[in-house]
């Protein structure tokens, strides 16, 4: 009988070194940016109570969430319920019934969501307002496919304990900074809930705002005339879909038809109060030196429920893949874990995204391919000894190096340097020993030098 072939759970990835290197090189980019504007790391439990994590995401987020089965006899609870009822929800065909008795905790969806029960968890231990970074994997029971995993690293910043707009524009320019820093072309799109809940409030469907930010979260990936569709089987009428025509038009709120969406909001307060903040986000990024573009987009609607104001998405302009980016303004996301009115704002950056742009546009570069700098060839005991002394002086200096570690044919020990892209290799056999100067090979012209340690070590700095 053959074993089974080792395999791993779709939508989720092994990396090896070098995908590691580029992926570290994403996240110091990212991390040094984050830094520079004074947000500081936490981290929190992959594993969440699903007390914390369900009703935040609405009802299709909380079908993404992955569950975890209760340890030991998971399924005793059911049994008894089983036996004591004679409605059990064994029968019942929602999963949500069920859940209770056989999950209590569940792997996180976000990061924002465990933020903020940090954040009331610790309350009296942060300074306000709290600026705080996290770069951790997160969980979705979604359907695989290019750009959407199982498992990937979000990379979040968010402030809380705030409303002012200026950390909305700060968030513009962390993403325009980090975008800029790794090379990738973007289109910042923003809009703010608020005017959403205006524009569904002015076509009398004020009940329905969820469906339609849903529903219109999906103008660019299925169209108008689907979204038209699903809004009507969401329960909107057909004529409050019909008003929306001229609103789902508009390419860039503040700029074309300006006027359409001021009449549309006129009679609507907290939708005239959604466009005063989007003109004050607008004024102080007309001031500030953006090296991307953004838009105001009416269609923007961000899906999850905890958005009170600004939302902010970021697409790449050259690949065509999801969003890269995402996040924007919750007013009382604490509420609901007992610390009301704590203001906040935040985005997400997707690693895995940025990633396989990254990687598709050619943007890494050449030298963070390799971690290894300097391959010490092996001729035999005593070199050995002798270049256990010299590897050691060039890794004081902050300089990565090997010893191939047995003494075979040179050439197996090139072949191993040229395999992991190591730039120089130092030839120290006898001679060298008794000189105290080394052969030193550039491996991608060929050229060999003769210098001493210290000269090795100032190249390699270079």
């Amino acid at each position: 009988m053959s074993l089974p072939k080792p395999s791993i759970p779709k939508g989720t990835r092994d990396f090896n070194p070098v995908e590691m290197i580029r992926r570290n090189f994403i996240f110091e980019t990212i991390r040094n940016v984050f830094q520079m504007f004074g947000y500081q790391p936490i981290e929190t439990p992959a594993m969440e109570n699903l007390s914390t994590l369900m009703g935040k995401y609405g009802e299709e987020g909380d079908k993404l969430l992955f569950k975890i089965l209760n340890s030991g006899d998971f399924m005793h609870a059911v049994q008894n319920l089983n036996l004591k009822s004679q409605n059990s929800e064994l029968k019942s065909q929602n999963y949500k019934d069920l859940t209770p008795y056989i999950s209590e905790k569940g792997l996180r969806y976000d990061l924002t969501v465990p933020f903020a029960r940090f954040v009331v968890q610790h309350q009296h231990e942060l300074i306000f307002p709290f600026k705080r970074y996290q770069i951790q994997p997160v969980w979705r029971a979604d359907r695989p496919q290019k750009g959407r995993y199982r498992e990937f690293f979000q990379c979040d910043v968010d402030v809380v304990g705030s409303h002012s707009l200026l950390y909305e524009v700060e968030l513009v320019q962390i993403t325009d900074a980090i975008f800029s820093a790794l090379g990738i072309k973007v289109l910042i799109r923003i809009n703010n809930r608020k005017i959403l809940a205006g524009i569904a409030d002015a076509v009398g469907a004020a009940d329905k705002l969820p469906d339609i930010t849903i529903a219109m979260d999906k103008l660019d990936k299925i169209g108008l005339e689907k979204v038209n569709e699903e809004l009507i089987q969401r329960g909107i009428s057909r004529e409050a879909v019909e008003k929306l025509q001229p609103i789902f038009q508009l390419e860039d709120m503040l700029k074309s038809n300006a006027g359409i969406l001021s009449d549309f909001l006129r009679n609507s307060e907290i939708g005239c109060k959604g466009l005063e903040e989007i003109e004050k986000v607008n004024d102080f990024l007309k001031i500030i030196d953006l090296n991307n573009k953004f838009i105001f987009d009416i269609k923007l609607a961000r899906g999850l429920n905890y958005y009170t104001g600004t939302i902010i998405e970021v697409n790449a302009l050259d690949v065509a893949i999801g969003s890269m980016c995402g996040g924007g303004r919750y007013d009382d996301l604490t509420g609901i874990f007992g610390l009301p009115d704590m203001s906040g704002v935040g985005i997400s950056f997707g690693a895995d995204r940025i990633h396989d742009v990254m990687l598709e546009l050619n943007l890494f570069p050449s030298t963070i391919v390799t971690s290894t700098r300097v391959l010490f060839i092996n001729f035999g005991a005593d070199e050995e000894k002798y270049c256990l002394n010299l590897a050691s002086r060039v890794r004081a200096a902050g300089i990565p190096a090997e010893i191939y570690p047995e003494q075979v044919k040179i050439k197996k020990q090139m072949d191993y340097a040229n395999r992991k892209n190591i730039p120089y290799v130092v030839l120290a056999g006898q001679d060298e020993i008794q000189s105290g100067y080394i052969a030193v090979k550039d491996m991608k012209s060929g050229e060999q030098h003769t210098m001493v340690i210290d000269e090795l070590i100032t190249l390699l700095q270079l």
